[in-house]
């Protein structure tokens, strides 16, 4: 029974090539009409009269009917079992898609929302697993010192705590990320602009990482005009992935200076193993996590994947953009926030 199922979807569809199924129903109709017509003159050729002809000309009629009309309702059949399929988790469904008329483009774009959906559930599963994998490891760790403190098996040294302390950070971090994540989603997109003193933003955003080798280069002098909080978001999530991906004892490197159009140009460089020409359009995406992983002062691993993308969202409420710049060794980011008097109207 399968092996005819398929026998029959394999088929030719002679109407494929009508770009309108209201043509195709004309065509079915005419088709129908003719053959009827032929078979009750057939019959009376033969000396049979119509009411004997008749009956044998609408089954022959409705035999040609199915097999020049193949393939009409086929798709719509096919996203019937496609979207139960989906409706089970199953996203590798597909619908033959060969007509040109307004069924093949239903078909064709159901078959584009089925790969969105399957893009977006792969997604969903790696991002839970990147998540719990970045929450359990702090939590084992710090679990591991409290259990040691306090069953005596290590004592309550200022080093014990710190590391402890450095775990619960470490929490507060990805669980920073998630909340912005879910902003993103809420479309929150206001900001309240004032004046920065670039240099002490700079140096508040790097205390955060004192185990880390920073080399911090800002014009003297050096104002802008953004929105505090979205700003740190950007230049604390730049830092972590640079901190993260660069070698022991690799640099960081933070510049700032004054972009051409009177914004503020701000770089974040790092010693680690780069970015492939290849991914740079798409680090700045949700989720990616980039071939490239690294061990350095900052939080172990390869990230949630986050980041990058929550940066992105930030530098584009300022109107501004970020991008990946040609650098001979590591990753070298830049970020150009335009005037406030360029973006008023975003």
């Amino acid at each position: 029974m399968r092996f005819l199922h398929g026998l029959w979807a394999r088929l030719p569809r002679p109407l494929d090539p009508l770009r309108s199924i209201k043509v195709k129903f004309g065509v079915v109709t005419v088709v129908t009409a003719c053959t009827a017509v032929l078979i009750v003159l057939w019959g009376y050729a033969l000396g049979f009269r119509a009411r004997q002809t008749m009956p044998v000309g609408v089954l022959i009629s409705l035999g040609v009917v199915q097999l020049i009309a193949h393939g009409m309702t086929a798709p719509l059949r096919e996203m019937t079992t496609a979207a139960r399929a989906m409706a089970r988790g199953d996203y590798s469904r597909r619908v033959r898609a060969s007509s040109r008329d307004e069924v093949g483009e239903l078909a064709q774009a159901f078959n584009r929302m089925a790969a969105d959906l399957a893009a977006v559930d792969r997604q969903r599963r790696e991002f839970v697993a990147n998540v719990s994998h970045e929450l359990r490891t702090p939590i084992s760790a710090l679990r591991a010192v409290l259990e040691n403190v306090a069953d005596g098996v290590t004592p309550a040294t200022p080093e014990v705590l710190e590391s402890a302390v450095e775990q619960t950070e470490r929490l507060g971090r990805l669980v920073t990320q998630l909340l912005d994540l879910s902003r993103v989603d809420a479309g929150a997109d206001t900001l309240e602009r004032t004046t920065l003193d670039v240099a002490a933003f700079v140096a508040e955003a790097t205390a955060a990482y004192p185990d880390a080798r920073l080399d911090i280069d800002v014009a003297p002098g050096l104002a802008a005009v953004a929105d505090r909080d979205r700003l740190h978001q950007v230049l604390a999530n730049l830092l972590d992935n640079a901190v993260r991906h660069s070698p022991p004892g690799g640099t960081v490197t933070v510049t700032a200076r004054p972009a051409p159009d009177g914004g503020l140009s701000l770089e974040v460089s790092d010693e680690g193993p780069g970015i492939p020409q290849a991914e740079r359009s798409q680090v700045f995406e949700r989720f990616n996590r980039g071939a490239a992983s690294g061990t350095g002062v900052g939080t172990p691993g390869g990230g949630t994947g986050l980041g990058l993308a929550i940066a992105r969202w930030a530098v584009d409420l300022h109107g501004g953009d970020i991008f990946v710049v040609d650098s001979p060794s590591g990753c070298r980011i830049r970020v150009l926030i335009p005037r406030a008097a360029a973006c008023d109207g975003n």
